[in-house]
């Protein structure tokens, strides 16, 4: 068996230094893979510029959902650790181009590739207090070396299936990965049990930092003048993080619902040439955010944002929310920012791995559709009858106030276990 082992994390570290190589020329010709590569060039730079007398805490997140779970861990961090500095690493390009100048860290940087060489190098150079990996995001090689410097490292809001590689027979070099984390803070019962299962006891089910990153959005002032003029006192349905799959299912009601229904669609991709080709396809009035300075908003049904940033407020403002991403298999983008302000939800029909949505369907705060007439009869419903649409929005809003508190449990443990 150790043989074994020995053997896959050949093979794996063979892989890594391979993908490294030859990353560059494909990413000439592919601009969300030349930011993949170029922006780990100037990693070790960045991290020998940083003041590292300092005592820091290393957070790693995937992507944007990942840093958007990783956010109140980060302001607890802050209160009850103030002296401590962050840093974030990203997997992805959206994730780190979207949020590099986020000012909840002191400094943000590309994870490099997991070799032995740069997971020795980062680990080493930064030599952080505490180190905390959200949800998914796991590397052999980084927590190899977290443990051979005997750093804290947890992992945060952890989900786990049974069919990911930590549960094959060949997964003994990622159950190994899983073993490093002092502790590991779960999604879910099922997770805690399937962790069992390959000898991980050091868990607690303490729930997705998501719910609690939301609930303080009713916090915030949520609003936007733009949008209020825009719906007056219509019904307003908003479609969030749309894909062209989504469109599909969409377009229909759309271009034939009554006058007293206005859309606001935030596509996930804001590309000129893909919005320009979105509002060909809607045959109401339509406007574009970047449109709007000069124009009476109020007069058009139709409403698409361009921009980022914008959307979670938008939401405030929604009677129905679409969310995006189920229609095909870019994956479901994040209902509880809706949910959050008590809104109805509407999504496509592959949410299979994604536990909140399967949740709040059963709660009914959540309606699937498989196709175009779907969405108009499952639209057409909470349109017309206001009681059915209010109680829906109050499932979804008691959704998320009866699933906070993830964020707690780990501090807590953190000053119960403090060294």
């Amino acid at each position: 068996m150790q043989f074994k082992f020995f053997v896959l994390r050949g093979i794996y570290n063979l892989l890594t230094n391979l993908t490294k190589a030859a990353l560059p020329l494909p990413a000439q010709f592919n601009p969300k893979l030349k930011l993949f590569v170029e922006g780990r060039k100037s990693v070790f730079q960045k991290l020998e510029t940083l003041d590292l007398s300092e005592e820091w805490i290393w957070f790693h997140a995937a992507s944007l959902g990942e840093f958007e779970q990783a956010v109140p861990i980060m302001e607890a961090m802050k209160k009850n650790y103030p002296n401590y500095r962050i840093l974030v690493s990203f997997y992805s390009p959206s994730g780190y181009e979207n949020k590099k100048s986020h000012p909840l860290a002191d400094a943000i940087v590309y994870l490099p590739i997991d070799t032995p060489s740069n997971a020795k190098r980062f680990v080493t150079t930064l030599q952080p207090k505490l180190a905390f990996f959200i949800k998914y995001d796991i590397w052999p090689n980084f927590l190899k070396e977290l443990k051979d410097h005997q750093i804290r490292t947890f992992l945060i809001s952890g989900a786990f299936r049974k069919d990911q590689i930590y549960f094959k027979p060949y997964g003994s070099l990622f159950r190994e990965a899983l073993h490093v984390f002092e502790h590991i803070f779960l999604q879910n019962e099922s997770s805690k049990a399937l962790l069992e299962t390959i000898t991980i006891e050091n868990t607690t089910v303490s729930g997705d930092t998501r719910f609690d990153r939301v609930a303080r959005q009713l916090e915030y002032d949520n609003t936007l003048n733009f949008v209020a003029e825009f719906k007056q006192n219509k019904t307003c349905i908003v479609a969030g993080s749309t894909w062209p799959e989504d469109d599909a299912i969409l377009l229909d009601y759309i271009n034939t619902a009554p006058e007293e229904v206005k859309f606001i669609i935030a596509p996930h991709e804001i590309k000129p040439e893909k919005i320009a080709r979105l509002k060909a396809q809607i045959s109401k009035n339509t406007i574009l955010f970047s449109e709007k300075n000069n124009a009476e908003i109020q007069q058009y049904q139709v409403l698409i944002i361009d921009t980022i940033g914008l959307l979670t407020k938008i939401y405030n403002y929604a009677d129905v929310a679409y969310v995006g991403g189920a229609a095909g298999t870019s994956g479901l983008h994040n209902i509880l920012e809706p949910a959050t302000f008590g809104v109805p939800i509407i999504i496509g029909k592959n949410f299979e791995k994604f536990p909140e949505a399967r949740q709040l369907q059963k709660l009914a705060g959540l309606f699937s559709v498989a196709s175009a007439e779907e969405f108009k009869d499952a639209t057409t419903k909470l349109v017309d009858d206001k009681t059915f649409r209010e109680k829906t929005g109050m499932i979804s809003g008691h959704f998320i106030n009866s699933n906070t508190g993830a964020t707690a449990a780990v501090i807590s443990y953190l000053k119960n276990h403090d060294s």
